[in-house]
């Protein structure tokens, strides 16, 4: 406890003026009193051990004040992911292809859903791909746009968005993959594959939670994996060759 150092008069009291200088708690040291000697003409004396003590608690004290905190990065959980194996998905529908054995295939019970439309759930990631389809009638321009603009819907989320082609002569399947890149983005995969005569089918991947695509992009590149291996096997039931 500080005591005010004036008299009545408000002057500083007669004698010697001593400065007092407060340090910051960390530079404090409080010893245990049996380290401490009172001499017969009560002056405090201090022993040498304890001196070289004092010294090396005070260096480490200005030390351990003027370090600089570093936070560590944020950690995630760690995602166990399946063997990838696939089975074929071949049903009165204008188009057959493989798909994992982890994951659910479902009607889409949507309002606007249509004939053909399926979800496949991906139960263990929390994930749909959601597949629609249509029957081209001279009408394939406006399905391409449609496609394109709802990608372009993620733009504002995405850090970069690329596309890739996708061609298979022999089975007349074409298409273009868009890898959507960003943390916050809502889907992180989508695509369209098409006949251009009379089919057409596009896909999109979302996940059923708040998007921190950061956390899960080990289960978006395996998704990835999945997707892929589904074009590639993906098949038309008819189609009208040119």
């Amino acid at each position: 406890m500080f005591e005010n150092r004036r008299n009545d008069a408000g002057t500083p009291p007669t004698g010697s003026l001593h400065r007092f200088t407060i340090l910051p708690l960390c530079h404090f040291t409080i010893l245990p009193f049996h380290h401490f000697t009172i001499s017969p003409s009560h002056h405090l004396t201090i022993s040498p051990f304890i001196r070289i003590t004092l010294s090396v608690l005070l260096l480490f004290l200005v030390a351990s004040c003027g370090n600089t905190y570093t936070p560590k990065p944020r950690g995630y959980f760690r995602i166990d992911l399946p063997a990838q194996k696939y089975q074929s998905f071949d049903q009165s529908f204008p188009f057959s292809f493989e798909y994992p054995v982890y994951a659910d295939i479902v009607p889409d019970s949507s309002r606007m859903a249509e004939p053909y439309w399926i979800n496949l759930q991906y139960m263990p990631f929390h994930a749909t791909l959601h597949l629609s389809y249509k029957v081209i009638d001279g009408n394939l321009a406006q399905y391409l746009n449609d496609a394109h603009t709802l990608v372009n819907k993620h733009i504002p989320k995405a850090n970069a968005i690329t596309q890739r082609e996708f061609v298979d002569r022999e089975h007349h399947v074409y298409g273009l993959i868009y890898d959507i890149r960003g943390a916050d983005a809502a889907s992180s995969y989508q695509f369209y594959l098409t006949d251009s005569i009379s089919n057409f089918v596009r896909g999109a991947l979302y996940f059923n939670m708040v998007p921190n695509n950061d956390s899960l992009a080990p289960v978006i590149e395996f998704l990835k994996g999945d997707v892929v291996h589904m074009i590639n096997t993906f098949r038309w039931k008819v189609t009208k060759h040119i």
